[in-house]
């Protein structure tokens, strides 16, 4: 029988639709997650005079020298500029650990960690805010934030791990322009947005959060001799061992008080030394405290819950004896708000593209008349940015470089166009000395050309036209596939009852869970919560699953289960198999409460981790365990050569109990800043693993007895009467089936050891649970016969890989993601290393159930259905066109869909703290499918053109010596 899709024709369309899928999803990321606009050059001394119809372009102030345009800007700002500036970042700490939240102090325990902080805050010698940080919540996008005043770009979170130098208007480059000499200790992010500004420095790096003590001891060292100086006019301390005392421990680690306690001596070491004794006439120093970003109660961060966007502002030095003391501890402003307040402080332009209002409460003790200054300069800074920003905003009816008393008083209410609304509010605020109303405005969405909206409208429709035109690609070659085997089947089968066109409840059910999915992704609860949406799939198909096989007993076999078991057991093996996947699957629906509403609600993690660390290690180890002697137990079952399999097991085995000494020895010790007996230990197991496991891929095909004999056939059933003789003689199948079965075999079993060094400890037993869904998914693969319906069953192990996705603490925002376990076995850092592990944590049970795969073609029996007359490319469509193009199908249809979902919310209020980071986590799975799918691919065919070239040259070798 001839086949119009063949095999080469197979891989050419389905790689066509894979690269058409990555380019349509490369247009789209880059379209829709633009680098923010900024407007180009800095701000100079016409900041400090009204804004005109006609911006004016500075040519004088660019050639003074730093110490005449320092005396320039202080003439012009008038108001009485600070000298110093000394600029402490704590890194991930929240601001209601100095501040308290909801009208309350801090706890007791956290107000005793900072006493002398919280000294100042009481005396009203220092004013706090909740500085409320845009997502994403990572470092360098909130500093650039905190000095320049603008909010940046989504996509500024992947920016994050390779930081390039900020070209933009900011406080540094306007503190340079006036003379001022820079000095930086602490993260070495700073160095990186402003290489050569900094005449002193020592960079520590920021990812390696198993040092909680020497990366701040970096910085520390160098403060009793800086401060003793005076040829620097800013210092900037940036302190990383807070967030990664958070990253290890969550916010109740037992470092937290120690840790907040030593930065609360530096807070008083800088106070004692440069601000208190001001009073006798010299220079005016402030310190300033701020944090980049909060954490969430596990200590990450990175998406937009309260938790973590809740950053600390304090200002130490101001001297305006504030009596309320929870006036200034209780407010909330926005983290932009730094950038101009700190500006007008020290009298410099405020950067060109800060979007920030300055903070009044800072200059309690300015003049009226000075304050009032201070909110005049502001709103000529953001009418400039919105003239630039609105094409369309004209001046020419409205005096915008001036107005008369008459005029503004005759202002009570302002209406109309975008435009002119703004003008009028110029004038309005300009009248009373008010930016807050500007600011309003500056948020709103304004109209673009006509010729802009018609680019865009083709933009989104040629991104959204590649990615339909790949899911199709996909999808087509699935249903031809789909129509040949069952074709195929059709005129094979034994069985007169069964028909291509059948459909069961399970299989419609299949489908019609990808189109829960995408009616799911309209809504931002559904997204936030995505887990409930998995868990409800993976159970109800195992419900239908069960009914099925319920349907298919005969009478006499459902009175008992010893009837079922001995009149088919193959039905009762599969049926056992279903219990086991209902039971595991509830139990990891309750092991973590996801999401992000609804964490706060008691589950068995939250449980295990109240009863103690050594409970959690107990679990840890027998789950440990359990999987070793699992995966052995399955290697027991494999038909191939003893001797071989023996000595793959035993070299995991011994990697494994490797693993287990690690978790014993070092996983208390996991708050040591650096053990190097420990990471020895862990680069060892991961050279193991990888040897062993290359290793039994590459050689196995090798080693494993090719059989040449008709007889080798007639012991195994399942090919005897499916598959034809010269078939059977011509290609190694039952070989292959072996050879698939232990390298599949060995992929499950690292990469079991893997999660087990790598994931937290209280993931040890969905870990367990999720490795006894796969074989449970196997065994009944393997006793369902020729007859069924392979797609099915591997759309059912894609969905269990993604409900086992969320069940280990996953989500759809970034806060989920596990930092902590990304430098595990690593003595420095690296950016690609703590990237492909931070991959593996993240999506260990896609990747799982991914690799699972291999696995289960070397159970599964529906491929052999084959023709008399089929060649290798026959075999190999048969064998991996579904593994393959079903999970690739399914991830396109998601990833099509999620895409015009996000197109047509790009407007809705939580488009960039609930659809974004969806999108990137889609991006990710994406990944993961194309990588799972690669792996399936290649050990198959590797495997089959080996065994096919070794049987092949071993049947020549037997024709020779007749």
């Amino acid at each position: 029988m001839s086949s119009s899709l063949t095999c080469a024709k197979l891989t050419i369309l389905t790689i066509t639709g894979v690269t058409i899928q990555i380019i349509g999803l490369s247009l789209f990321v880059y379209g829709f997650f633009p680098v923010k606009p900024a407007l180009s050059g800095v701000s100079g001394a016409e900041s400090f005079r009204p804004p005109t119809c006609t911006p004016l372009h500075n040519q004088t102030d660019s050639d003074l020298p730093p110490h005449n345009l320092k005396s320039l800007y202080k003439e012009l700002s008038g108001i009485a500029p600070f000298d110093r500036l000394v600029l402490m970042v704590i890194d991930g700490l929240p601001a209601e650990f100095v501040l308290g939240k909801d009208d309350k102090p801090p706890p007791k325990a956290l107000m005793d960690a900072m006493p002398y902080t919280q000294s100042l805050l009481a005396n009203g010698m220092a004013i706090g805010y909740h500085a409320k940080a845009a997502p994403p919540t990572v470092t360098m996008p909130r500093l650039k934030a905190m000095v320049s005043g603008a909010i940046g770009g989504f996509l500024d979170v992947a920016f994050n791990f390779n930081t390039q130098a900020l070209l933009d208007d900011n406080l540094l480059g306007q503190f340079l322009k006036i003379g001022w000499k820079m000095v930086m200790f602490g993260d070495e992010t700073w160095l990186k947005l402003f290489p050569g500004l900094f005449t002193r420095h020592d960079g520590v790096g920021s990812f390696f959060v198993k040092d909680t003590v020497q990366v701040d001891q970096n910085v520390s060292r160098h403060l009793g001799d800086e401060l003793s100086r005076d040829d620097w006019d800013l210092m900037v301390l940036h302190y990383l061992g807070l967030d990664h005392v958070g990253h290890i421990g969550g916010r109740n680690s037992i470092l937290m008080a120690p840790k907040l306690l030593e930065m609360d001596k530096v807070v008083k070491m800088i106070h004692t030394s440069v601000i208190a004794g001001q009073e006798n006439g010299q220079g005016q120093t402030l310190l300033v405290v701020v944090s980049d970003h909060g954490m969430t109660y596990n200590g990450n961060h990175g998406g937009s819950s309260f938790e973590e966007t809740d950053s600390l502002a304090l200002f130490i030095g101001l001297r305006n004896h504030v009596s309320d003391y929870a006036l200034y501890t209780l407010n909330t402003v926005y983290q932009v708000d730094v950038a101009p307040t700190l500006a007008l402080l020290f009298g410099v332009p405020i950067p060109k593209n800060n979007v920030g209002v300055l903070l009044l409460g800072t200059f309690g003790s300015f003049t009226d008349d000075q304050q009032l200054k201070a909110l005049e300069l502001n709103s000529w800074q953001l009418l400039r940015l919105l003239q630039a920003q609105l094409p369309g905003l004209s001046c020419e009816n409205s005096p915008c470089d001036g107005f008369s008393d008459d005029q503004g008083c005759r202002i009570n209410k302002c209406s109309g166009n975008i435009e002119n609304t703004i003008c009028c509010l110029y004038l309005k605020a300009t009248m009373l000395h008010s930016s807050w109303r500007l600011k309003d405005v500056s948020s709103r969405p304004y109209s673009k050309e006509d010729y802009s909206g018609i680019v865009a409208a083709y933009y989104e429709f040629l991104k959204t036209a590649t990615m339909m035109l790949s899911c199709l690609i996909l999808l087509s070659l699935i249903f031809s596939f789909y129509k040949e085997v069952y074709n195929m089947k059709m005129q094979q089968c034994f069985d007169s009852k069964y028909s291509m066109h059948t459909w069961s409840l399970v299989e419609t059910f299949v489908l019609g869970v990808i189109l829960i999915l995408v009616v799911s992704m309209g809504s931002s609860s559904m997204v936030e919560e995505e887990q409930y949406i998995w868990h409800f799939v993976t159970s109800t198909l195992n419900i239908l699953l069960l009914r099925k096989m319920m349907q298919s007993l005969p009478v006499e076999a459902s009175r008992s289960l010893f009837g079922l078991y001995k009149g088919n057991k193959k039905i009762a093996f599969q049926m056992c198999s279903i219990f086991v996947l209902i039971i595991s699957g509830r139990t990891l629906r309750g092991w973590h409460q996801g999401g992000v509403n609804w964490t706060y609600l008691p589950d068995i993690s939250k449980w295990l981790e109240k009863a103690g660390s050594n409970h959690v290690k107990s679990i840890q180890l027998v789950s440990g365990l359990l999987m070793i002697s699992l995966c052995l137990f399955a290697l027991s079952l494999s038909g191939s050569r003893r001797k071989i399999s023996l000595a793959v097991g035993f070299s995991f085995l011994m990697f494994g109990l490797l693993v287990l000494q690690h978790i014993q020895k070092y996983q208390d010790n996991i708050f040591v800043s650096s053990n190097y007996n420990a990471t020895l230990l862990v680069q060892i197991i991961f050279a193991g693993l990888g040897i062993a496991t290359i290793g039994t891929f590459v050689a196995y095909p090798w080693l494993m007895p090719i059989c040449i004999s008709k007889i080798c056939s007639s012991h195994h059933s399942f090919m005897s009467g499916s598959v034809p003789i010269e078939v059977q003689n011509e290609y190694p199948l039952l070989e292959l089936k072996n050879s698939l079965y232990l390298i599949g075999w060995a992929y499950l079993f690292c990469w079991c050891l893997l999660q087990l060094l790598l994931q937290q400890p209280i993931n040890a037993l969905p870990m367990l649970l999720l490795f006894v869904q796969i074989l449970a998914s196997l065994i009944y693969a393997s006793n369902g016969g020729v007859h069924h319906k392979q797609w099915v069953e591997i759309a059912a192990l894609y969905y269990l890989g993604m409900a086992g996705h969320f069940a280990l603490g996953n989500s759809n925002t970034l806060a989920t993601i596990d930092v902590a376990g990304a430098f595990i076995g690593m003595s420095s850092y690296s950016t690609l290393l703590s990237g492909i592990l931070m991959f593996i944590i993240t999506y260990a049970s896609p990747s799982f159930f991914l690799l699972s795969i291999v696995m289960y073609i070397s159970v599964d029996t529906s491929y052999l259905v084959i023709p008399q007359k089929a060649d290798s490319e026959h075999l190999l469509k048969n064998m991996l066109a579904f593994p393959c193009l079903v999970p690739l199908g399914v991830n396109s249809i998601i990833l099509t869909a999620y895409t015009i979902v996000l197109l047509l919310m790009r407007n809705h209020l939580f488009v960039w703290s609930v659809f974004s980071p969806k999108y990137l986590y889609v991006c990710a799975t994406t990944l993961c499918v194309y990588i799972g799918v690669s792996f399936v691919a290649a050990t198959v065919i590797y495997s089959f053109l080996v065994l096919a070239l070794r049987k092949r040259m071993q049947g020549f070798s037997s024709i020779d010596t007749r």
